[in-house]
């Protein structure tokens, strides 16, 4: 009998203003995936302090519509040739959004929750350097961008150095 070529993982990309129920969400993962073994995710909220700000009462969130989709698109992909990963999520909003609220949701499935852990923070490093989105505080002093950070920088080139080698 001949060798079944690997089973490619479901990967399911959703950039919107629209929040998202992390329970459904991940309920719609593991779905038909009966050798699931281990889910990570990370949920990011809106918090009241950012970089050497404090009084954060909301976040503006822009993208560049289809550039971001297929960027998170090659992350997760890249995030699957490093590790065993049986599905993706994640789920970006975009538009104003009030403290305390969610802005993004990556899980992965696997049959290992080492792989399942090293995915899902590969992702979220990745993410936060490569994907198209820009973010705006607002606080009692008014409106301001926020600058690429150096430790967002350094999180994702541990990856690419071989800090974090894959577990494969």
């Amino acid at each position: 009998m001949p060798a079944q070529p690997p089973v490619s993982p479901r990967i399911r990309i959703r950039v919107s203003p629209e929040d998202f129920d992390v329970g459904r969400e991940l309920e719609l993962l593991t779905q038909e995936a009966p050798g699931v073994g281990a889910v990570a995710s990370f949920v990011g909220r809106v918090r009241d302090a950012g970089e050497g700000v404090n009084g954060v009462q909301a976040l503006t969130l822009e993208h560049y519509p289809g550039m971001t989709e297929l960027a998170l698109q090659e992350i997760a992909q890249s995030a699957c040739q490093r590790w065993q990963c049986d599905g993706i999520t994640i789920i970006h909003r975009v538009g104003r959004l009030q403290l305390g609220e969610q802005i993004v949701l990556v899980a992965v499935a696997s049959r290992h929750r080492g792989d399942a852990f090293a995915a899902c923070e590969f992702i979220m490093d990745f993410l936060k350097t490569r994907a198209p989105l820009w973010k705006q505080e607002e606080t009692p002093a008014g409106k301001q961008w926020v600058a690429a950070r150096a430790s967002d920088d350094a999180a994702a080139a541990r990856w690419v150095e071989g800090e974090a080698a894959p577990s494969r």
